[in-house]
């Protein structure tokens, strides 16, 4: 039995996931890692918006799956990638939950990036 805490959206930690209106392009080291017309963004309480990427639109060629992890209890648990681009790793840069709460069950098999670990992710 997990002893984690599973916490539900609400007026004072507000979740929202919609369909990305544009194409999402994820780039690291002059490569694109994802590209995608079908990208969720995900808006929580009071941190920036991220982009979640279907699998299918990312180029798993480029990441290494990590033994890190963390917990979010609104979330679930998130599994991370390093990228392999050019001549750098950008550690840890790619979660996904795996199986998301039922609160963002949109968001599986989906990836997320951190835009401070990746060349840029721009909305076109």
């Amino acid at each position: 039995m997990s002893d984690k805490k599973v916490l539900k959206p609400s007026a004072a930690h507000p979740i929202t996931v919609e369909p990305n209106k544009g194409r999402v392009v994820v780039t690291v080291g002059g490569k694109v890692v994802a590209d995608s017309a079908n990208a969720l963004t995900l808006r929580e309480a009071n941190y920036p918006p991220a982009h979640y990427i279907p699998r299918a639109d990312v180029d798993f060629g480029l990441l290494e799956r990590t033994d890190h992890s963390t917990y979010c209890p609104f979330k679930g648990d998130a599994s991370y990638y390093s990228i392999r681009a050019g001549d750098g790793v950008a550690e840890n840069a790619v979660w996904t939950y795996e199986a998301p709460h039922d609160a963002v069950a949109e968001i599986k098999d989906h990836v997320a990036f951190y835009p401070s670990k990746v060349d840029a992710i721009e909305e076109r």
